[in-house]
């Protein structure tokens, strides 16, 4: 055998004979050696071509109207919209980017009817706010891709905003923060799984982990006065009023 050469033979593993490394049967013996005769390069050395992997199958982005009844693909906007904003407000609150008093409803409104919609951004809790925007986010981001953008905005605005204007209506010192907002997202989520329950019907969710979460969240006003147990009550009748309806139009 010459270095770099070609090999003279090759050994047959049925009879154990030296035969060409060209030919695709033993002659001695017939035992199949290789599936085709090698190829080879201009100085005569076996030249095989790799196989390569053949790509992974993957699925085309869901078009809508391709599946009656199935909502096209889409990124959870608004809801990763609400979350980041949400974290904006909690950074605010200690920096001196702006006086607290635009954004926050300490003492009424006084003609800034802003501050309704901007108390639910604004955390001065870190705790509160990680469990308020781990709500919203997650109970978020499902009611998106299940019913679209607009029911998450209807709740979270009922759950944040209208539970902040009615703390500040009912006189109550402080209401700052989403938990309405997310206990609105929450109950609406749970709907469609507590029908199916109640008809004796599948489905995929985790009541017992969202109840949980719920009794959470809804208790967290003992944790930090930022929190509002009024906020949390309409936040319930929100999701309620939002979910109710819609998991009854559109059913798992």
């Amino acid at each position: 055998m010459s270095t770099g050469g070609p090999d003279l033979f090759v050994i047959c593993k049925n009879c154990g004979s030296e035969v060409s490394p060209y030919i695709t049967e033993c002659p001695y013996c017939g035992n199949r050696l290789r599936k085709r005769a090698p190829k080879l390069d201009r100085h005569g050395r076996v030249s095989e071509r790799r196989h390569r992997r053949p790509p992974s199958p993957t699925l085309p982005r869901l078009r809508r109207g391709e599946i009656p009844g199935v909502r096209p693909d889409s990124p959870p906007l608004v809801a990763a919209a609400l979350v980041v904003l949400g974290i904006a407000g909690c950074l605010v609150w200690r920096t001196d980017a702006t006086s607290l008093d635009n954004l926050v409803l300490l003492d009424g409104l006084h003609h800034h009817w802003w501050r309704v919609f901007t108390s639910p951004f604004v955390y001065d809790n870190t705790g509160y706010a990680f469990v308020a925007l781990s709500l919203i986010a997650l109970y978020g981001v499902l009611y998106e891709r299940r019913h679209g953008p607009l029911p998450v905005l209807v709740l979270f605005l009922a759950g944040g905003a209208g539970g902040a204007a009615l703390s500040d209506f009912a006189n109550q010192s402080l209401a700052v923060g989403g938990n309405g907002a997310a206990l609105a997202l929450l109950v609406a989520w749970a709907m469609q799984d507590l029908l199916a329950l109640g008809d004796d019907r599948d489905f995929d969710g985790d009541l017992l982990g969202t109840a949980v979460l719920a009794v959470v969240v809804a208790l967290m006003p003992l944790a930090t006065t930022d929190a509002s147990w009024i906020s949390a009550g309409v936040g319930v009748l929100a999701g309620l009023a939002v979910g109710y309806p819609l998991a009854r139009l559109h059913p798992a």
